[in-house]
């Protein structure tokens, strides 16, 4: 049995059970659960058009545990694929412990009253998972995923040691809205006012969201301003790869975008503490989310492309000295609508869930207990990528990244 269970219906669910049913010998049966199952229905009814596969939709609030409990116990999945958001990560993981079903996602758990990412949280249900002989694979999108699948790749035919890494996502594509975020606002926007954290020479380094600016000049894209931010595989990485000396994050982000997310700041509408209006409490951040574009929308005006990889300085493999390596992948906002109805930024998550799932239905990878993408032999992985539209280049550069 290869039926899979997923929880959410945005654009990253939408392309993951796309993919899902285009690979019948993989996934057998494929469930679709959120919060608005208008939602579900309508991605069922794309999958349907396009592949002829029917799947079945529920309505179900993933925070609730016991109503995911009953959910999993209904539809009896092989495995639960959690692409809802990072709240409900561990009420999830409790109702599949509950269940005794597998567990997969693609970021991190984080309360909702701080915006504090951190893996701690799921690695401390790894000897619960343990116990019960069941499996967890955390971070199985693009960045957290796929960027610790490069690295791990290029330490196994590439480098003996990682000194230095470097994550450098670009996302180049335009949909012709003055302010609108590429997925869920509330995440995106929690994720950019962050603190920036880096690891280096074995500690945490912050300086302040948004100060460290530095220009790249992306392949099909071209030069763009990227931004050093704090992201969950640092802290997988500087965990599993224990050698490393300094490890980066970068995200690119347009003039407009800034401009309008400083102000959004200045006013106070980033806030994720409660406010009193009109005698009730709102969040500022939620209702601002409420009033922009949903991401999902934004698939048919898009254009341009994604470029997201690392850069990796270390001991060559080969004895040759030290070599750096940049390993990537480009995507193109109209090829992922075309296929699946939905921009590159869901179609670089979506599809390396899609495979993360696959490898655990499998048994490509497999274990007991909580685990994160650099355990796991990197191989079978990047193979998937090239064949279910994520193809992926390498070559060696001069040196690392001259700042």
């Amino acid at each position: 049995m290869s039926k899979v269970l997923v929880i959410g219906a945005g654009g990253v669910g939408s392309v993951a059970v796309h993919k899902m049913a285009m690979n019948p010998d993989i996934f057998s049966e494929v469930h679709l659960a959120s919060r608005t199952v208008s939602k579900c229905d309508a991605i069922a009814a794309s999958v349907r058009e396009r592949t002829g596969v029917t799947v079945p939709t529920y309505a179900v609030d993933a925070e609730e545990i016991a109503e995911m409990t009953k959910l999993i116990e209904k539809v009896d999945p092989r495995l639960v694929v959690n692409l809802a958001l990072p709240y409900q990560d561990l009420a999830i993981m409790e109702a599949c412990l509950r269940t005794g079903v597998d567990y997969m996602d693609t970021a991190n758990y984080e309360p909702r009253e701080e915006a504090k990412f951190e893996y701690r949280w799921q690695w401390e249900y790894h000897d619960r998972f343990k116990a019960k002989g069941l499996m967890a694979l955390l971070g199985s999108g693009f960045d957290p995923g796929v960027t610790s699948v490069f690295a791990m790749w290029l330490k196994k035919h590439r480098l003996k040691t990682i000194r230095t890494l470097d994550i450098l996502d670009c996302n180049g594509g335009d949909h012709g809205q003055a302010f609108a975020t590429n997925f869920n606002p509330e995440i995106n926007i929690r994720e950019v006012t962050a603190p920036a954290r880096h690891w280096e020479n074995g500690e945490w380094v912050e300086t302040p969201a948004m100060a460290v600016k530095r220009e790249f000049d992306f392949e099909a894209v071209g030069p763009k301003n990227m931004y050093m931010m704090y992201h969950e595989e640092l802290e997988s990485l500087a965990r599993f790869v224990p050698e490393m000396e300094r490890a980066r994050f970068w995200m690119t982000f347009g003039d407009e975008y800034i401009k309008h997310l400083t102000v959004l700041q200045n006013v106070g509408m980033t806030r994720i503490d409660p406010v009193m209006y009109q005698g009730h409490e709102i969040i500022p951040l939620q209702f601002l989310k409420a009033v922009l574009p949903e991401p999902a929308s934004l698939g048919s005006t898009t254009k341009g492309k994604t470029n997201i990889g690392d850069i990796a300085t270390g001991e060559a493999l080969d004895g040759s000295g030290e070599k750096t390596f940049y390993i990537r992948n480009i995507c193109d906002h109209e090829d992922a609508y075309a296929e699946t109805g939905n921009q590159a930024v869901s179609y670089t998550t979506g599809v390396p869930a899609m495979i993360g799932a696959a490898m655990m239905l499998t048994g490509k990878w497999k274990g007991e207990g909580v685990f994160n993408m650099e355990q796991f032999d990197p191989d079978p992985f990047m193979d998937m990528l090239n064949e279910h539209g994520l193809p992926w280049k390498v070559e060696e550069l001069d040196g690392p990244l001259p700042f």
